[in-house]
């Protein structure tokens, strides 16, 4: 048994399998998942595991260059964008696009990770870096 990190096996061999550039999405309950993304399914109930927690424990095991993130955030769950802000290196670019276009662009991920979340648009990608 692991020592130390995250426990999810499936969760594991994705970031260990990340290259430059690579992205991967984590979502809430409703996020729609494309057709031919893995999605590893964390959801045991509404709020559990949560968004924030999910991301805090991705991030502390990922190294990445840039996220994106849904336009409407800004006004429709400015608090999680809050916390999302404070959560990611000062470094890291951060784009906005429609929700339409996060929904389309989540086509390019190497999974979707489905939280229990059920705040509005209660989602990320993150796209990674290397750590040389």
């Amino acid at each position: 048994m692991k020592k130390h990190g995250i426990l999810n096996s499936d969760i594991t061999k994705l970031l260990a399998d990340l290259g430059h550039t690579d992205q991967i999405t984590i979502g809430d309950a409703g996020l729609p998942v494309p057709n031919g993304v893995p999605k590893i399914d964390l959801a045991l109930k509404f709020g559990l595991p949560s968004f924030k927690e999910v991301l805090l424990t991705i991030l502390s095991d990922m190294v990445i260059e840039k996220v994106i993130l849904a336009e409407e955030i800004k006004t429709q769950n400015e608090q999680q964008l809050r916390e999302v802000l404070k959560a990611l290196p000062k470094e890291v670019e951060v784009v906005y696009v429609s929700h339409e276009e996060f929904k389309k662009q989540t086509g390019n991920s190497k999974a979707v990770i489905r939280t229990g979340e059920v705040t509005p648009y209660s989602n990320i990608i993150l796209q990674s870096t290397v750590i040389f």
